[in-house]
């Protein structure tokens, strides 16, 4: 459980949907298992992610990696207020 401000609590599990949900809205783009393929790193405010993507066969990877950076960045930012350091993606499997 991360500690946003002093009476409120984000549970690891809601910051995964956070961060999954704003996977989905990347065109082509999809978490590889949830639970066990997004690490999300939280110290005094800062946050850092580490995740893995199925990419959609055909799309340009890098633009495809960007795009999840900059979403799952923005989600966390604009939800908990949080300075995020990094979005480490990894394409792990191609769909």
């Amino acid at each position: 459980m991360k500690t946003l401000a002093p009476d409120v609590k984000v549970t690891d599990g809601a910051l995964t949907q956070i961060v999954v949900r704003a996977v989905e809205g990347v065109e082509g783009a999809r978490v590889r298992r949830a639970r066990r393929k997004i690490a999300i790193v939280v110290d005094q405010g800062h946050v850092r992610v580490d995740l893995e993507l199925a990419v959609e066969y055909g799309k340009v990877l890098p633009e495809v990696a960007r795009d999840v950076q900059r979403e799952v960045a923005d989600a966390l930012g604009r939800m908990c207020d949080f300075t995020v350091d990094a979005v480490d993606v990894a394409v792990e499997e191609l769909e």
